[in-house]
C-alpha cells in the first residue's frame, strides 16, 4: 500500500468526524448511528467518559486529520522495512492512543494494538472505519488479547510504577515508554476573565485525567485567587459526575482532618503546594518572586511537565487541544519509527 492510500484512508476518517458533528451524510447514516452508539457505549464501560468529553476528544482528531497537515506531517517519514510494532494504549481519556497508532501505520509498519480496558470501545470503531474507507489496512492492523505475540519494536504509555515493568518486559527491544506527566500553567496576575475561563477547559477538560491538562499554577506572590474562582464558574458540573465527586469529597475530608490551609469553591480545591500532580478535584500552586523563579522550577521538572500554558506559551484553553506534530513526552515518534 502507497503512502497515498494510507493519508487517503485518515483524511476520509477526518472527513467523517466532521460531517458527523456538521451535516451528516445520508448514505453513511449507518456509520453516524454506530458512533452514536459507541459514543454511549464508552460512558457505560467508563463512568470518567462523558458523552461531551469523548465528542472533544474525537472532534479534535477531526482537525487533525486535514490533508495538508498529514501530507505535511509524513514528508520523508516512511520506512523501507516494514516491522511490527507493539502500541500498548493508555485509558485516561478517550482516544488518547491514536495518534501512536496513526503514526505507525502512516510511517508504513503494522501495529499490534493492546487496548486499554478503560478505552476499548472508541478505538475499536475508528480502527474499523479505518479499514471500511481503506481494506488494505486489515493487513496491517492486529488487536493483542491478553498476551502480546511477536513484535520487533514497542510504544508503551503508562503510569510511573507500570513504565518501570514496561521498562523489565521491553528494554531489549526499540521503544518509546512514557510515564506520568502533567502540565502547567503559568499566570502573572494581568490575565483577563476571559484567559481564565478558557484556563479552566485547560484543568477540567476530561476531569484533568491528562498529561496536557493543567494540575499546577505558578502564581505571583499575594495572587487573588477570586477572579479565577468567579472565571471558572461555568465549569461547576464536574462536580455532578460520581467518580469527580467522590475524588473532591475524598480529599477534602483528608485536608479538614489534617488541618491543611486550602481554598474551596465547593467543586475545586486549591492548594499551595511544591508538587506538581495534583489529584482530581485539586489544583496545587506555588509562588514566585520573578520570572526567573518560575523559569527555574519549569526547568527543573522539565521532565514531568509535558505543557506550559499562559502568555507567550500555549494559550490559555489550548492544551488539551494538540496538533499533528504534538507528540507526548516531546519524544517524535514518527521520526523514532522511520529508525527502526
Amino acid at each position: 500500500m502507497i503512502l497515498k492510500q494510507r493519508i487517503d484512508a485518515f483524511v476520509k476518517v477526518g472527513l467523517f468526524i466532521n460531517r458527523h458533528f456538521n451535516l451528516r451524510d445520508e448514505a453513511e447514516e449507518a456509520l453516524h448511528d454506530g458512533l452514536d452508539k459507541v459514543i454511549e457505549l464508552s460512558y457505560l464501560y467508563n463512568g470518567w467518559f462523558t458523552p461531551n468529553f469523548v465528542k472533544h476528544a474525537i472532534k479534535n482528531i477531526g482537525t487533525m486529520l486535514a490533508e495538508k497537515d498529514l501530507v505535511e506531517f509524513c514528508d520523508g517519514k516512511e520506512t523501507k522495512s516494514p516491522k511490527k510494532v507493539a502500541v500498548i494504549c493508555a485509558g485516561n481519556i478517550p482516544m488518547v492512543g491514536f495518534h501512536d497508532i496513526m503514526c505507525v501505520l502512516l510511517s508504513g509498519h503494522n501495529a499490534l494494538i493492546k487496548l486499554s480496558s478503560d478505552d476499548n470501545v472508541l478505538l475499536p470503531f475508528f480502527i474499523k472505519l479505518l479499514t471500511h474507507y481503506e481494506p488494505d489496512f486489515e493487513q496491517a492492523l492486529h488487536f493483542a488479547d491478553g498476551r502480546l505475540g511477536a513484535f520487533d519494536a514497542v510504544i508503551a504509555t503508562g503510569s510511573n510504577n507500570t513504565a518501570m515493568h514496561f521498562h523489565q518486559y521491553f528494554g531489549k527491544y526499540p521503544h518509546i515508554i512514557r510515564k506520568n506527566r502533567t502540565s502547567v500553567a503559568v499566570l502573572n496576575g494581568k490575565e483577563s476573565e476571559a484567559d481564565l475561563k478558557l484556563l479552566g477547559e485547560d484543568i477540567f477538560l476530561y476531569f484533568g485525567l491528562g498529561c496536557r491538562n493543567v494540575s499546577k499554577l505558578l502564581v505571583p506572590e499575594n495572587y487573588n485567587f477570586n477572579n479565577l474562582f468567579e472565571a471558572i464558574v461555568d465549569f461547576g458540573y464536574v462536580i455532578d459526575n460520581k467518580k469527580y465527586g467522590n475524588n473532591y469529597d475524598y480529599h477534602r475530608a483528608i485536608y479538614l482532618l489534617e488541618q491543611y490551609k486550602f481554598l474551596d469553591n465547593n467543586f475545586l480545591m486549591i492548594r499551595e503546594s511544591d508538587e506538581l500532580h495534583s489529584p482530581v478535584g485539586v489544583l496545587y500552586f506555588s509562588y514566585y518572586r520573578e520570572k526567573e523563579e518560575a523559569e527555574n522550577y519549569l526547568t527543573q521538572n522539565k521532565e514531568a511537565i509535558q505543557c506550559v500554558v499562559g502568555a507567550g506559551r500555549i494559550p490559555f484553553g489550548y492544551s488539551q487541544r494538540p496538533v499533528i506534530t504534538d507528540f507526548a513526552d516531546n519524544v517524535n515518534t514518527l521520526k523514532f519509527l522511520v529508525t527502526l
